[in-house]
């Protein structure tokens, strides 16, 4: 049974930082692409960021672009995303997603296995 399980969400000011982390079960993980994605109550859910599975092709949305740090660690089947300057827009639940035949990787259609999410709430 294929399992991601977000952490490191939570209420943090304007300005702060936070580090999420995906940590997948039940695949091998170092085959697969792993994203991040975002939604917001009545909005589409969007792409944040992606690393490929040998880290060697990293995106981000142009919202997040430096500011944000996506890296993986394949002995703890984890991929993080350290944000920083945090804004109150950044608010959201953030999903992570693991694909195994991506080419394009933004794309959500890329991604066959969804966690439950996590909660980032800034304050202004």
């Amino acid at each position: 049974q294929v399992q991601l399980v977000e952490s490191g969400g939570g209420l943090v000011e304007t300005g702060g930082s936070l580090t999420l982390s995906c940590v997948v079960s039940g695949l091998t993980f170092s085959f697969y692409n792993v994203a991040w994605f975002r939604q917001v109550p009545g909005n589409e859910r969007e792409f944040v960021a992606v690393i490929n599975w040998n880290g060697r092709r990293i995106y981000y949305a142009d919202s997040v672009t430096g500011r944000s740090t996506i890296s993986r660690d394949n002995a703890k089947n984890t991929v993080y995303l350290k944000m920083n300057s945090l804004k109150p827009e950044d608010t959201a639940v953030y999903y992570c997603a693991a694909g195994q035949w991506g080419t394009e990787l933004r794309p959500q259609k890329e991604y066959d296995y969804w966690g439950q999410g996590t909660q980032v709430t800034v304050s202004s």
